[in-house]
């Protein structure tokens, strides 16, 4: 028997260590190539760790809620006996996958082997993403071809999006035209699968952890905060210690833009297969006048202020459990409202099924958050830092409004909305971060009534 040490994985840019929410495997449980072995959450997002080798779980480095570093062991794993042996034991009759997709279990049992090889070097190499991989999925991917961007589309099942070994197969066969049979014998030759627990199943890390985190008093109910709760408490209360918070607050008459979607939805959808809301056109508007007020597209790093040359936008998207999660759409004002709509809406739905990739929530440059969604007309809401502004957008409402006219004022029925911007005094002064809730208001009030979809 070998023994071969889990360490934790590169999660992504700027992820430099992680919390243990749950082990899904105990001491003396088996592990196959792949199989999870915990699930982790960062300051980002969600994930689960599987394991690169086949064997008995020996050892646990750290308990629930303990932080491990990237590229810390958390686990010992030993390994079957049989392991340096593999390459023998694929070498007969070749299946139909091997004949076809050139999917070589020699190579491959070679590569997951515990010894340190310069295959392993190279395959940690091979691809440069933020998008983990399984080092399984890796070897596989380079011995059949298949590079970064092709790897990136092929679309992942396991925990937030991640691409499995089942995943790969499936594409290799379906681009090959290989019997599902023949697939799923080659697979269980090389790494024969092992049922999961039932209580694992869809069950988030909140719920398992607040299950036994509620007591009673005669009076009162006592419940735990969640992990992510903690998270999102302590980074609001920094950031009100960090910044020197100051809002401005303007009304916008959305009439045009509130008629054009109106008019134009039914198409939008017939078109491109999705729904089209307004919030993809503020981020649209918002994104213009960050172009043009390039000092609120900024961080503060001491004493030094960081120009961003590209706009990310955060979007805050509200989860079933209450919790909140600002997934990132990168390099926003070149996006298009087709694109900008497709960002939204995929953004949204992956962020409430905790689909998010690590990448997906970093590097944001500027957020925007919609509290008319629960029927609030304003809110005063707090920068998310290391960013210097934060917009937050109202309950649109029909109101009566001064209309004015060449042949005089009137009153009428318009739809309005008000935009509330928290940002940062330390950098930011009153001029700047009126005139850019300013010319948001411009950008949304010129909408061009005929504009095509």
């Amino acid at each position: 028997m070998a023994k071969f040490e889990l360490k934790l994985p590169k999660m992504g840019e700027s992820v430099a260590e992680a919390t243990i929410n749950s082990w899904l495997k105990d001491i003396g449980d088996r592990v196959e190539v792949d199989e999870s072995v915990i699930e982790i959450s960062t300051d980002k997002v969600d994930s689960d760790v599987p394991s690169e080798v086949s064997g008995v779980l020996i050892e646990k480095k750290f308990g629930i809620d303990k932080i491990v570093k990237v590229g810390e062991t958390f686990a010992i794993i030993e390994t079957d006996s049989t392991a340096d042996s593999n390459k023998t034991e694929f070498s007969s009759q070749p299946s139909a996958l091997e004949a076809n997709v050139k999917f070589s279990p020699e190579v491959y049992a070679k590569d997951l082997s515990i010894s340190k090889s310069s295959d392993q070097t190279q395959l940690k190499t091979y691809f440069s993403s933020d998008r983990f991989y399984s080092p399984l999925v890796k070897n596989i991917a380079k011995k059949e071809g298949i590079d970064k961007i092709e790897l990136d589309t092929i679309s992942g099942t396991g925990k937030s999006g991640r691409v499995t070994k089942k995943d790969i197969l499936n594409y290799l066969k379906n681009k090959t035209g290989i019997k599902s049979s023949d697939v799923e014998e080659s697979s269980s030759a090389v790494n024969p699968i092992v049922s999961t627990p039932s209580n694992f199943i869809n069950i988030e890390p909140d719920v398992i952890e607040s299950q036994n985190l509620v007591s009673k008093t005669n009076d009162s109910e006592i419940i735990e905060m969640t992990r992510m709760g903690k998270m999102i408490s302590k980074h609001m209360l920094s950031s009100l210690q960090t910044s020197a918070h100051v809002q401005s607050f303007i009304e916008v008459d959305v009439t045009k833009i509130w008629d054009w979607r109106n008019k134009n939805k039914d198409q939008f959808f017939e078109t491109y297969s999705m729904k089209i809301t307004l919030t993809p056109i503020f981020m649209e508007a918002v994104a213009k006048a960050l172009n043009l007020h390039p000092m609120l597209n900024i961080s503060v790093d001491g004493d030094r202020i960081v120009k961003h040359k590209f706009i990310n936008l955060g979007m805050a998207t509200a989860l079933s459990d209450g919790n909140l999660i600002v997934p990132v759409i990168k390099n926003a004002d070149q996006l298009n409202l087709k694109g900008m709509t497709t960002h939204v809406n995929d953004l949204a739905k992956r962020a409430r099924l905790n689909q998010l990739k690590p990448e997906e929530v970093q590097n944001g440059t500027y957020t925007v958050t919609n509290v008319g969604g629960y029927g609030s007309i304003m809110g005063t809401p707090i920068i998310n830092q290391p960013q210097v502004g934060i917009l937050a957008i109202g309950a649109v409402r029909k109101v009566p409004s001064v209309i004015e006219t060449i042949d005089g004022d009137f009153i009428g029925i318009r739809q309005k909305v008000y935009l509330s911007h928290s940002y940062d005094h330390r950098v930011i002064n009153g001029a700047l971060g009126g005139n850019f809730l300013k010319t948001v208001k411009e950008v949304l009030e010129s909408w061009d009534e005929n504009r095509s979809i």
